[in-house]
């Protein structure tokens, strides 16, 4: 892709383990969405945090990531991951 990579935190990735095959893809192809240019998705800014993070709607589930600029990198962070009445806690 483009010069942009995508990282995800410990917790996402403990998230996604426990999903089936099918979801974690699901999640997977809207977060690659996300390093379209305009991105791919029911996104939205976060309230309440300056440092730059939007929520991903697929489904029931939130992904919470942010834009990071690296020299010529840019990287898609995933921060977080889950149900939607779970991850805004």
């Amino acid at each position: 892709m483009n010069g942009i990579n995508i990282k995800y935190s410990k917790d996402a990735l403990k998230f996604l383990s426990k999903l089936d095959k099918k979801s974690i893809q699901r999640i997977r192809d809207a977060v690659a969405g996300l390093a379209l240019k305009p991105p791919v998705g029911d996104i939205k800014p976060m309230q309440g945090y300056n440092d730059g993070r939007k929520r991903l709607r697929v489904g029931s589930w939130r992904i919470i990531y942010r834009h990071e600029n690296e020299q010529t990198v840019e990287i898609i962070f995933v921060i977080d991951i889950g149900n939607r009445g779970d991850i805004y806690k």
